[in-house]
């Protein structure tokens, strides 16, 4: 066995991510031998998994957004008022983040499949409940169970996104996963308008559940666990070679020694790996359809939940995550704004939209969401390449953050037109693009602040999402608490340009992360390898 040796020296996050004179990027981390790594498997198998989690993402985020534009309906028949429906949304963002707590540990310990399938089939049975409230109590509760067991959405697809692409990829199919879950979001409400106006405002919560249990049938026979234990012992086994944090590179002889990276992590002697494979071939058991499918294919054999359950805890220790949090929190409070204002604005004189047109109106922040994926994700990518061989191939987690500037600038000027616009009033087509904008700019805040948390902190990277989510719901909770008196008591046009300039402020933000975000990672690194030796005593990761 090799021994686990932590260059406690390398900063957390940098990278060799370009080498070489034909400047090839370098894959990040360093895929196993073994073809049931999710890093190895085939394109379409890949891109099956990703399917599935963008199903997931549907299946619990439309329920969550299908209400919005049918509130007034629900408050007029219930006799509950839009801040009471709005508060009990508050609670169902405040349980996503919680319930990350405990299903993130949980998918830890038995695998990603069983909790998605769970969260899945729980969702379809709470969405049957709220069409039967009567009371503000009840109504509550209802966002309570939903937002808990619909928490897996909020944390594990970014992990999930890990698992299967590399560094140089991962904000594509982290950018999919954004605009699916803002894509949902804005379409949601769009079709809950019409379903409203057709069959009434129960129908839309009966149709979620409907629209989840299919999501779990096609779960249930497609999905695969991409939970992979991607032991560095395992890939010095198989070759001799030196493995850098997840990294690996041929050792060197004596007659010649290549040049250490620097920008790696975690050290392996590979001095016994002749004694595991001796000479030969290795051979890899084929896997049936039936294996792949397995819910205990996930299943750590040492228990170790209630240290998957701690360890998130020890990560809001590091600037990096709580800046990620707070980032992807304003992005959620934004789109908050925008769905408790929504139907206030467009069902009011003198728009007086009716259920159905207020639904029609997400069309503008559905386009806009398509319009801004690409930027979000693939430029993201682009940029982190570019920058990297500009550096000699040197790369840093900071360098996606780039992007950022647009949902700043053009975050302001959006709010300032939706606040401005509708206190005086002016023509609806100008708020509707200015609904369109902000809604849209939005898939910017999960990319940004996931991509920078899992490309810092990688070996880390489950527990460090359970605190960026934390955050993020503890801030849209907050909002969505008191979001109608906000507006109520400032009115559109004062609130509306305090919201700009936050928008502005916090998404600017990001300058400062450039210019400290290496600072801290290097005075913190020490803390971190502990952390991650730690986990690797506990054989956690």
């Amino acid at each position: 066995m090799a021994n686990n040796l932590i260059d406690v020296e390398v900063v957390p996050g940098d990278a060799k991510l370009v080498e070489g004179q034909e400047r090839e990027v370098v894959l990040l981390p360093k895929p196993s031998k073994d073809p049931e790594d999710p890093l190895n498997w085939t394109r379409p198998r890949k891109w099956l998994a990703t399917a599935c989690i963008i199903i997931v993402t549907i299946g619990i985020g439309i329920p969550s957004a299908a209400i919005y534009s049918v509130l007034p309906n629900i408050a007029e028949e219930r006799d509950l008022s839009l801040a009471d429906l709005n508060q009990g949304t508050g609670y169902l963002f405040l349980f996503y983040g919680l319930g990350c707590l405990v299903f993130q540990p949980l998918s830890l310990q038995y695998g990603k499949r069983p909790v998605y399938l769970f969260s899945m089939l729980a969702t379809s049975l709470v969405c049957i409940w709220p069409p039967y409230t009567k009371s503000n109590g009840e109504w509550i509760a209802s966002k309570i169970l939903q937002g808990l067991f619909g928490s897996c959405v909020e944390s594990l697809p970014e992990i999930s996104m890990s698992d299967l692409f590399f560094e140089h990829e991962r904000s594509l199919g982290l950018s999919l996963y954004g605009l699916t879950l803002m894509g949902v979001s804005y379409a949601a409400p769009l079709v809950a308008g019409f379903v409203s106006a057709g069959q009434g405002w129960q129908w839309v919560m009966w149709w979620c559940s409907i629209l989840a249990a299919v999501c779990f049938v096609i779960l249930f026979f497609a999905m695969e666990e991409t939970s992979y234990t991607r032991r560095v012992q395992d890939e010095a086994s198989l070759d001799p070679e030196v493995v850098y944090g997840g990294e690996v590179h041929e050792s060197d002889d004596d007659s010649g020694k290549k040049e250490e990276d620097k920008g790696d992590a975690v050290k392996i002697r590979s001095d016994c790996s002749a004694q595991s494979i001796g000479e030969g071939s290795i051979s890899w058991p084929q896997t049936s359809y039936r294996q792949k499918l397995s819910l205990t294919r996930g299943f750590k054999s040492k228990f170790m939940l209630h240290y998957y359950m701690f360890m998130p805890f020890c990560m809001a220790q590091f600037p990096v995550v709580l800046w990620a949090g707070f980032l992807y929190g304003t992005s959620l409070v934004w789109f908050n704004v925008l769905n408790a204002t929504e139907a206030m604005v467009l069902a009011a004189k003198p728009y007086e939209f009716s259920s159905s047109s207020c639904g029609l109106a997400y069309v503008s922040p559905l386009i806009c969401t398509f319009i801004f994926f690409p930027i979000a994700g693939t430029c993201s990518d682009k940029l982190k390449v570019l920058f990297a061989r500009r550096r000699n191939g040197f790369s840093i987690p900071e360098d996606r953050l780039w992007v950022l500037l647009i949902y700043a600038v053009l975050g302001c000027a959006a709010s300032l037109l939706w606040g401005i616009g509708a206190y005086y009033q002016i023509h609806w087509f100008p708020l509707v693009l200015a609904l369109g904008v902000l809604g849209g700019c939005g898939v910017f805040g999960p990319v940004s602040s996931a991509a920078y948390v899992v490309d810092t902190y990688r070996e880390l990277d489950a527990e460090a999402m359970v605190v960026v989510i934390l955050i993020r719901n503890l801030m849209s909770f907050s909002c969505s608490y008191g979001l109608t008196h906000w507006v109520e008591n400032l009115g559109y046009k004062r609130c509306f340009i305090g919201v700009a300039f936050c928008c502005l402020a916090t998404n600017s933000s990001f300058l400062v992360m450039i210019f400290t975000g290496p600072w801290w990672r290097k005075k913190q690194k020490y803390a971190y390898w502990s952390l991650v030796q730690r986990c690797r005593s506990l054989s956690m990761h």
